[in-house]
């Protein structure tokens, strides 16, 4: 009995064996497809130094400029309709004061189910003029808000990342007003 579990171990080693082979010859043949992507590597490091150069397009295609409180500066620079019937509003918050400072509470807004998730961008809102709409940030399941949450304390000079999304306005409605406590209104240009 020894005998046959030997035989069926060793038939099963050499199953395994094969397998391992046939892996290795399929990753080595991926492999040579890293190599291959080595050069879109470099095209992408290319493409990164092209991205070096982008700040400066990014600058003229900047929809908004909001002057918030202690020398904060709000840069939308998307306002994309997104498949899923949304609009997802994207730029930075700037600090071009001296000091380092916060993102004032108060853009979190008023509404108690956005209050209890903390920090957050959870009072901006959309206003659609021509069709007479106001459109608040959208909400998970939870009530958190779907925009830049737990925002750190911005040195002078830097900058933070964020995000707000919406319900999308009808396609009609292109032009929308974007507010977020504490920060001057603008007027934004919807993609998509």
């Amino acid at each position: 009995m020894s005998m046959r579990f030997t035989t069926k171990a060793r038939r099963g080693m050499v199953v395994l064996t094969a397998v391992a082979g046939l892996t290795l010859g399929v990753a080595g043949c991926g492999g040579g497809g890293d190599d291959d992507k080595k050069p879109d590597t470099s095209s992408s490091a290319s493409h990164d130094a092209g991205s070096n150069e982008s700040p400066q397009e990014g600058q003229d295609d900047v929809l908004a400029e909001l002057k918030g409180e202690d020398g904060l500066i709000l840069k939308i620079t998307s306002a994309a309709r997104d498949a899923g019937g949304f609009v997802t509003v994207s730029g930075e918050i700037k600090n071009d004061g001296s000091q380092t400072v916060r993102v004032p509470i108060e853009t979190r807004g008023d509404e108690t189910e956005i209050i209890r998730h903390g920090e957050s961008l959870g009072g901006a809102t959309l206003v659609d003029s021509a069709n007479k709409k106001r459109y608040y940030v959208l909400r998970d399941t939870d009530g958190r808000p779907l925009t830049t949450t737990d925002m750190p304390r911005i040195k002078s000079g830097a900058s933070i990342p964020v995000f707000m999304q919406f319900p999308s306005p009808p396609t009609n409605a292109s032009e929308v007003t974007f507010q977020l406590p504490t920060f001057a209104s603008g007027t934004i240009q919807i993609s998509g």
